[in-house]
């Protein structure tokens, strides 16, 4: 089978930009879930932090240190990032690591059309 003869699967309009294209009701419950896992700033400085390790990925004793939260709390928040498929982990012995999910950040941006604005600072 060529290339040209292969399905193209996930052509809904999920990732264009809202300001251009309407979500219909199924994606905007879809990302909605996403969106709500980030509305915390816990969470989104985690996601943050796990997305931009070189490595791409992070032992969570290497997170901890960076709140002033208890290891049960952090774990309760990476365990929401989960559940939202923002990010994912493995346990490798006494530790887990985390890294992000990148297709589901890039539909994230996509679908806010941001994905050429270049990075967010709080003044903007």
């Amino acid at each position: 089978m060529s290339k040209q003869d292969l399905p193209v699967i996930g052509s809904t309009n999920c990732c264009a930009p809202i300001s251009t294209t309407p979500l219909d009701h199924e994606t905007a419950t879809e990302l909605a879930l996403a969106f709500k896992a980030l509305a915390d700033p816990v969470r989104l400085r985690l996601l943050s932090l796990i997305a931009s390790r070189p490595g791409k990925e992070v032992c969570v004793c290497e997170l901890t240190p960076q709140f002033e939260l208890s290891q049960p709390t952090i774990s309760h928040h990476l365990k929401v990032l989960r559940e939202a498929a923002l990010i994912d982990c493995e346990r490798r012995g006494t530790w887990v690591y985390y890294w992000a999910i990148p297709k589901v950040l890039q539909r994230l941006s996509a679908v806010l059309g941001a994905a050429d604005a270049g990075p967010v600072t709080a003044a903007d």
